[in-house]
């Protein structure tokens, strides 16, 4: 999900994270979980079938990729790589549920799973007590296209302890002298670090990407836009 930059070092505790309070959003101006529509005889523009998990607290009423903060009872969801507002219906192949839901976030970062679903999307297609399930993913509606264009980076994580990635920062920082590379601690008491690339060019993300590797943590292509 959308990360904060670490503001020090510390010991080697994960409670050493230290994260803003999440931003506060009174009951009367809580928004109203979004009706999302697409025309009827939408056909979909990619087709995608993987692993979805769901994601709630500790993210609830903190901001997403996108700028919005997330609401997770809203019918939203995180990908790594569609451009963000994207329309994407959703269906759960064991039970045929499906959901439109708006990818206003980054995720999710664990190997072998697409999307990561709000609360209130997961509740509709029936993933919330499994916890994951095998989904289908239609793409509807994009603002950007899906094959080329966008600004990229790639992710590392996630670390448990914080020097292993402030140590994993420096090496990349040291080898790629162009990129903004920073580390980050989440919500959960992980630690991830990112790499931006000259220009944010996903042909230079994806060298980093292939040229690396660590002990500890994944490393999975982002678009940031």
């Amino acid at each position: 999900m959308a990360l904060l930059l670490l503001t020090g070092c510390g010991e080697k505790k994960r409670a050493r994270v230290h994260l803003p309070p999440a931003p506060e959003v009174s009951s009367g101006s809580r928004p109203v979980p979004e009706q999302i529509e697409v025309p009827k005889n939408a056909k979909p523009i990619l087709v995608e079938t993987g692993l979805a998990s769901w994601y709630g607290p500790p993210y609830h009423n903190r901001r997403g990729a996108n700028g919005e903060v997330y609401d997770m009872n809203a019918m939203t969801a995180a990908h790594r790589t569609l451009p963000l507002n994207s329309i994407v219906r959703v269906t759960n192949v064991s039970n045929d549920k499906s959901a439109l839901v708006r990818i206003t976030d980054r995720g999710p970062f664990v190997e072998g799973r697409v999307i990561d679903l709000s609360l209130a999307a997961a509740k509709e297609l029936g993933v919330w007590r499994a916890g994951i399930a095998k989904v289908r993913l239609e793409v509807l509606e994009a603002p950007a296209p899906l094959a080329n264009g966008g600004r990229w980076c790639v992710q590392i994580g996630a670390f448990s302890d914080e020097q292993d990635a402030q140590k994993f920062k420096g090496k990349l920082a040291r080898r790629y002298k162009t990129a903004k590379v920073l580390a980050f601690g989440s919500p959960v008491g992980d630690f991830w670090v990112r790499v931006r690339v000259l220009g944010d060019d996903r042909r230079r993300a994806e060298e980093v990407l292939k040229d690396n590797h660590t002990p500890e943590g994944t490393m999975f292509l982002v678009r940031l836009d």
